[in-house]
């Protein structure tokens, strides 16, 4: 949780965000698909208006994990219970700058595994708008995904965000036309990145 004062930013926050800053300067490059996403990442890691809490309305970070199975074959999905949609693990970064540990601990948190690891550099950005609910205005979640590994164990436990939890096969997964559209590209982007190089 966050201790500074509501609507400013830390005094180190821009040390701290230098780090994703240049990491979505090398996304872009890596994946020039998104390149205009990593713009509008980019345009909002200067806000003077603390992009990593939640308080910040017009729209804020989030973090979320591609948690793949040892073999590299399967995904983790949670239906989401608000959202009532197949999507990755993830949420709010509530004040932690270190959006690579925000997408650990919710992949934690949301599956109840143990033994998980993160890669420390961007897998992919997707900026969308997440519709008014209750007092909570519509925004814009800027959701920086990252790669997250089990273990050896795979019995997860469905927590109360989600109405269920299940093991994709991620070929299948590139498959299906009715999955959400950014969970297509990553599971394209993940078979590419799984592909031998000539």
């Amino acid at each position: 949780m966050s201790h500074n004062e509501p609507g400013t930013a830390s005094p180190d926050i821009h040390g701290l965000a230098a780090g994703l800053a240049e990491a979505l300067q090398i996304h872009a490059r890596r994946w020039p698909g998104e390149a205009e996403a990593a713009g509008q990442f980019l345009e909002l890691l200067a806000d003077s208006f603390d992009p990593f809490e939640r308080s910040r309305l017009a729209g804020h970070f989030t973090a979320s994990a591609w948690l793949v199975d040892r073999s590299g074959t399967r995904v983790l999905l949670t239906h989401h219970r608000k959202l009532e949609r197949w999507l990755q693990l993830g949420g709010h970064a509530d004040g932690d700058r270190d959006l690579a540990r925000v997408a650990l601990r919710e992949a934690e948190e949301e599956s109840g595994l143990g033994g998980l690891s993160v890669e420390p550099e961007p897998f992919d950005l997707d900026r969308h708008w997440i519709p008014e609910r209750g007092d909570v205005p519509g925004h814009w979640h800027y959701d920086v995904r990252y790669v997250v590994r089990a273990g050896t164990d795979e019995d997860f436990v469905v927590s109360e965000e989600s109405l269920d939890l299940a093991w994709r096969d991620i070929r299948a997964l590139a498959d299906d036309e009715g999955a959400d559209p950014s969970l297509l590209r990553m599971a394209e982007k993940w078979l590419q990145r799984q592909r031998p190089r000539p």
